[in-house]
This record gives C-alpha cells, sequence and structure tokens, in this order.
C-alpha cells in the first residue's frame, strides 16, 4: 500500500517529533564515496532489497519506509506496535519493546541486506539489536546526531572531539543525549564492525516533528505583524527536510556506502535572514523583521534555539554549531529540496493538526513575550 502526498502528510500529523534537548541543542572508518544522485522513486540502482527498520512509525521513520516501497524494495518493521499502528499495514511487522531484556527477540530470525535503526539514544538497545541480528546483516544504518560532538566553538568535520560516552551498564540517564549517541555509536561499531554506517543529522524538520523548532517560523510568520527576528540576519543556520534526511539513507543502503556522515544542510551556508525571508515569500503575510542583538535577548531571558528556534548566537561556545561541515554527506548524495517545499508542507500539515496541540507548541517565543521584548527593544533604541 503507498500513501498519496495529501493523505501522507495527514498521517503525518500524528508522527511525533524525533530530538531531544540538552546542555546544548541535541540533534539528530571513513565512507566510500558514492558519486551525488537523487534518483526518483522507483528507480532503485540496485536489486530489490531486505530491509529491516528498527522503529519506522514515528518521524523519519515513515518517509523512509514510503520511498523504500517506491523503489521496490522488500520491508519489515520492527516496533512495539503502538505508535501509529495503522500506518502500512501491508508491510511485515516484528514486535518487541527494546526497554525489556528480552525485547530484541523477535529479530532472532530473519536475514536482512540492512537494518536502519532510527529512534535509539539508549546504547543498550544498539547492544541488543546487534546481539539478536549476530551474523545476519549485510550493512548496519545507525542514525546518531551531531551533538556527539564536545566543542561547538567552532566548524568540525566527522573527525571532531567527542563528548565523554556514556555508562551503557549503568542506568540509562536520557539527559545526556549526547553522550549516549556517542556510546551508541562505539556499540555498533562493536556489534556490527566494518558493516557500518553512522549518520549524523543536525535539526531534522518538516511535517511530523512535534518538537516545534521549526514550524514555529512559518506560523509565526503566517500570523503577520512585527515579527522578532533573532540575532544578526547574516547569523548562520543549518537543518535538514525529514524527506531529504529519510531518502539519502534509503540510497546509503542501495549504494552499500559505508562509513560517517555529518547530515545537515542546505548545500549552500544559509543565513536566518535568508530562511524568515524564504518562509515568508511562500506566504500572503505582512510580516516584518525586528533583528534583535543576541546580548539583549539573553537579558531578556529569551532562549535561542528552543525560543528562538533554527538559531544559536554564532559566539563563543557555540559559534561552529550551525557551520558544520557535511561535504561528505554531500559527496554521498545528499541534496535537498527547496525551503520554499519544506515551509509550505509545514504549515499544510501544522494547521492539519488537532487544535489543542496546535495551542501547546513545545518551541518558539510565547506572543506576549514576543510584544514585551520588542517594546522593550524599541524602548532601548529611542523608538
Amino acid at each position: 500500500m503507498t500513501l498519496d502526498r495529501r493523505t501522507f502528510l495527514k498521517s503525518s500529523a500524528v508522527i511525533g517529533g524525533a530530538l531531544s534537548i540538552g546542555a546544548l541543542p541535541a540533534f539528530g572508518a571513513d565512507g566510500v564515496r558514492v558519486d551525488a544522485y537523487r534518483p526518483e522513486a522507483g528507480t532503485a540502482q540496485s536489486k530489490p532489497l531486505r530491509i529491516l527498520i528498527l522503529g519506522g512509525t514515528g518521524f523519519i521513520g515513515p518517509y523512509q519506509v514510503q520511498y523504500a516501497l517506491d523503489r521496490k524494495h522488500k520491508l519489515t518493521l520492527f516496533n512495539r506496535g503502538q505508535t501509529n499502528a495503522t500506518l502500512f499495514p501491508d508491510v511485515p511487522r516484528l514486535i518487541g519493546d527494546r526497554n525489556l531484556p528480552d525485547g530484541h527477540k523477535a529479530l532472532e530470525k530473519g536475514t536482512w541486506d540492512v537494518v536502519i535503526d532510527n529512534p535509539t539514544a539508549n546504547p543498550t538497545w544498539v547492544r541488543g539489536a546487534g546481539q539478536a541480528l549476530k551474523g545476519r546483516v549485510g550493512q548496519y544504518i545507525f542514525v546518531s546526531t551531531i551533538s556527539v560532538f564536545s566543542d561547538n566553538s567552532k566548524p568540525v568535520d566527522e573527525n571532531g572531539p567527542l563528548n565523554k560516552p556514556s555508562d551503557i551498564d549503568a542506568p540509562f540517564n536520557a539527559a545526556a543525549y549526547g553522550s549516549n549517541k556517542v556510546r551508541s555509536e562505539m556499540e555498533a561499531l562493536t556489534q556490527f564492525g566494518k558493516n557500518l554506517t553512522i549518520v549524523r543529522p543536525g535539526l531534522i524538520v518538516g511535517p511530523g516533528d512535534l518538537s516545534d523548532r521549526f514550524s514555529y517560523w512559518p506560523v509565526r510568520i503566517d500570523k503577520g505583524g512585527e515579527v522578532l527576528a533573532p540575532g544578526t540576519p547574516d547569523d548562520p543556520t543549518q537543518y535538514v527536510d525529514a524527506h531529504d534526511l529519510s531518502e539519502w539513507i534509503v540510497r546509503l543502503a542501495e549504494s552499500h556506502t559505508l562509513g560517517t556522515f555529518n547530515a545537515t544542510g542546505p548545500k549552500t551556508p544559509t543565513t536566518i535572514a535568508e530562511l524568515l525571508y524564504g518562509i515568508k515569500s511562500v506566504t500572503t503575510s505582512d510580516a516584518r523583521f525586528t533583528w534583535v542583538p543576541a546580548d539583549f535577548l539573553q537579558e531578556k531571558q529569551v532562549r535561542s534555539w528552543t525560543e528562538m528556534p533554527v538559531w544559536v548566537p554564532p559566539i563563543g561556545r557555540t559559534a561552529g554549531f550551525m557551520r558544520v561541515n557535511c561535504q561528505k554527506a554531500y559527496d554521498a548524495g545528499l541534496t535537498f529540496r527547496p525551503l520554499a517545499d519544506t515551509a509550505k508542507d509545514t504549515l499544510v500539515w501544522y494547521h492539519g493538526r488537532p487544535a489543542a496541540e496546535q495551542e501547546k507548541a513545545r518551541a518558539g517565543l510565547a506572543a506576549e513575550k514576543e510584544k514585551m521584548v520588542l517594546a522593550d527593544w524599541h524602548t532601548k533604541m529611542g523608538k
């Protein structure tokens, strides 16, 4: 069963967000280079693969599933059967709770060309999957995060310094997101060795992301009026559309591309002004942006990333956070759709959400606080 675009966007309204927020914003062997390409659905570059997706019904999973089905691969999903359980009813599903000691038991039978592990921030899940699948996997693709990096004061590539790994045998601490992902990467290498691909996304955006860390901007700009814009127009920003990331991961499987890849964009360096004005261009809004410096926002306790999404001050310890080097992924075929498509699809999806969800956004600046900060800024500037 395939989904048309409207049906898929509607179903995405119940799909959860991908990433948590820690002390810094949390996201989510050298690789074998392949030529950049973006095949359309139904034109897979390899024979049909047997693909097992761990998860598959959360945020990025459904995009992977649909793209892989369109390209004639044979899929199996493994999850608890609780999140969006009615999606893809014709795709075989194995049931297991990865938090339980025997939660991976359903994986002890079957052989797969590729396993894609999407939702894992708990390294014991990687260990459990590896032990259950031992010797029956051609390639394991682990979706990690750029939050593995310990030094965000300057741009880093895949060899940048990492956070201290968490203790896999200690009680799981979800707040230690970056450290957990480091340990998960290490465990993936232990379990799957040279047959490993690690993908480190930055901020994943688009329909289905209930974190609201991107959707705040299309929704706020669409409302119009004076909009508080953070920092300076030239501050850098990075993000990746869930479609682009998910489809690229499937193509990594088709080309059997191994290694570690930072995976955010766009490919051309982008500023926060280009992001905000680009979003405005797909609306009929009268929005006008007032740029408020980072130090004033800090004085008014306006938090970057959470209240001012897709932005952190490009100074000090976060100077390089939005300048992650992803050239290796671009060389391996990661491509990006226009911002206009992402913004339009996000608005359609957002307005299709239940009213109660729209009222309780998880990120973005509350309207009254925005008015107060703008008024204080105008007073300071003598306006």
